[in-house]
């Protein structure tokens, strides 16, 4: 999802990060003393295929591929492809015979939506579908009608017990629509430090949380305030997200205790619905930011949205590629990369409606076959070694998520991973950004690998963006799994830290989610070149090795791991 965002930081922000790396950092020492002594190295003269990248980019990034949506002849082409690609090289189908694990979907697409309204204050307040709402649902029915129900304003939406912290105590929201403000209450801080790790997201912060314990509070309708610095993007991507066909998992209550209705709405127009029942959306969200504080019922107010859905089930695929250790086969190293894309979305000025995803995430996928082929060519690795190509990403991780919680292959038995989300093209860097840098033992054999290159690691700039949580990596990890993720670097060979902030600004702004993330012939291969072998390095080392790396003590995944590990062995 995600390179765009994660290296956009002032240089104030930077430096105020600088002042609290030891916390998000700790333990890297221990992550070097964690990594063996003396693993087979990788060997030096094998580097994953630019020419195999291009190409494969170029096919999956084509208009022929529809911008690679679940559930359509975009997907059929692209489990096509891959397949053949991982048999040519000589790689095995990893689920039993199979290329396929079978992941349940259902596509959802919204139509006939009514504006959503607000009516029993001092005026009437209407947010147009698209440029000032977006609403989806998560339940199978084909038809969502709220009316005249009573509006709440619930601050963050947070119920963390272990934080002493309720936005919902005393409330009965049952039937109720709730308003909630994105990101964690000391997003601002200028440090890591506070309730909820200060700049640095939690996954209180997530829009997913928010959505999530609405429906555990009861909640008919859970509508988000758009703000582009808590949510680290703008309205456009969270329009052209949002509109057209959503998937959700196809579980066998039909997702009927979810809220009925979720979506967002633009700040203005929360500022405006708020005004007409006599509150000040500055004043509320400052409030909100405090401990104690208390969810404001908008008395009077009720909030009234219509739609139908047209509804298909289907059966969408990860695909799963096994290529056999030598010597410890029942090991597992794991590389995951979403396949998916949004397919035909909201049109560009000239008429252009596909979201072809060339960098998002057609990259990580042709990175896949890419590291494969590089593996086959220097040789088997003691443990296995696995290639995932996940489906459902864009659309909530669905598809890692599915594989988190139906492994084909042993978690307990599985050594750790890599996950390649969007690779940067904008050129050679002198670091890379690790997202959750200072979490794993992992930490080590990136620096290892970092050091061979002249590179270093560093913080991502940007942890109030909550980046742990928006890839497929997050999936595994809440399994116990120990995944790496990490993006190409901001501080550039040609320009710095400044040339790196454009090209993101650039992919995001113009690009990032929309129908100009294409491939272009002009792009500069160099970084993506040096990331890759980064990966390679670090797979292979975690193949090689007999080591069992691990999540740092006190780390959210640690008991996880442990209770895994303990009943694999």
């Amino acid at each position: 999802m995600r390179i765009s965002s994660l290296v956009l930081a002032s240089a104030a922000s930077l430096l105020a990060l600088s002042a609290c790396a030891t916390t998000q950092g700790s333990g890297s020492a221990a992550s070097a003393s964690a990594a063996p002594a003396a693993p087979a190295p990788a060997p030096a003269d094998i580097a994953p295929s630019i020419d195999t990248m291009k190409r494969l980019v170029q096919a999956l990034s084509s208009d022929a591929f529809e911008g690679r949506a679940p559930g359509t002849p975009g997907e059929e082409k692209t489990l096509a492809l891959l397949s053949d690609e991982f048999g040519k090289l000589g790689l095995k189908p990893g689920n039993r015979g199979s290329w396929f694990q079978d992941v349940p979907l259902v596509e959802i697409t919204a139509k006939n939506v009514s504006p959503l309204t607000f009516t029993g204050g001092k005026g009437k307040v209407s947010a147009a579908y698209g440029p000032e709402m977006v609403v989806g649902t998560y339940r199978v029915t084909p038809k969502v009608d709220i009316k005249d129900s009573p509006v709440i304003f619930v601050g963050y939406g947070i119920n963390a017990p272990e934080k002493g912290w309720n936005d919902y105590a005393g409330l009965d929201v049952k039937g109720k629509t709730v308003i909630i403000l994105v990101n964690d209450p000391d997003y601002e801080n200028p440090t890591l430090d506070g309730p909820f790790n200060g700049r640095a997201m939690t996954y209180y912060g997530r829009w997913t949380y928010k959505f999530e314990e609405a429906a555990r509070q009861g909640a008919a309708a859970a509508i988000i305030v758009h703000d582009t610095v808590p949510a680290a993007y703008g309205w456009n991507v969270v329009q052209s997200s949002w509109t057209g066909s959503q998937q959700v998992a196809d579980n066998p209550n039909g997702n009927m205790d979810q809220a009925s209705a979720v979506g967002w709405i633009q700040k203005d127009k929360a500022a405006a619905l708020l005004k007409s029942g006599g509150l000040d959306l500055t004043a509320l969200t400052a409030a909100a930011k405090q401990p104690g504080f208390k969810a404001v019922p908008l008395k009077g107010l009720k909030a009234s949205l219509s739609f139908e859905n047209a509804l298909r089930k289907h059966m969408s695929k990860n695909v799963v590629a096994l290529l056999p250790g030598k010597t410890r086969p029942d090991e597992y190293v794991l590389y995951t990369g979403h396949w998916d894309h949004l397919g035909h979305c909201e049109k560009a000025p000239d008429g252009d409606d596909i979201c072809n995803g060339a960098v998002d995430n057609a990259t990580g996928t042709a990175a896949l076959v890419a590291l494969a082929e590089a593996n086959v060519k220097a040789g088997p690795t003691d443990r296995s070694q696995i290639f995932v190509a996940v489906t459902g990403e864009e659309s909530g991780l669905l598809g890692s998520q599915y594989y988190g919680e139906h492994p084909v292959f042993p978690l307990g038995k599985t050594v750790g991973g890599v996950n390649m989300d969007a690779l940067s093209m904008a050129g050679p860097a002198h670091n890379v950004i690790v997202v959750g840098k200072g979490k794993s033992d992992l930490d080590a054999y990136l620096d290892r690998a970092l050091t061979a290159q002249g590179r270093v690691a560093t913080m991502e700039p940007t942890p109030e963006k909550g980046f742990y949580y928006r890839s497929d990596h997050f999936s595994l990890a809440k399994q116990g799994v120990p995944m790496l993720y990490f993006e190409g670097g901001d501080d550039l060979v040609t320009g710095g830290k400044a040339a790196g902030e454009a090209a993101a600004k650039d992919y995001e702004e113009h690009r990032y989610h929309g129908p100009k993330d294409e491939y272009d012939p002009a792009w500069d291969w160099t970084g993506v070149a040096a990331d890759l072998k980064l990966y390679y390095t670090v797979g292979r080392d975690l193949a090689n090795t007999a080591d069992w790396p691990n999540w740092k003590e006190g780390d959210e995944f640690r008991g996880i791991r442990d209770k895994s590990r303990a009943a694999a062995q």
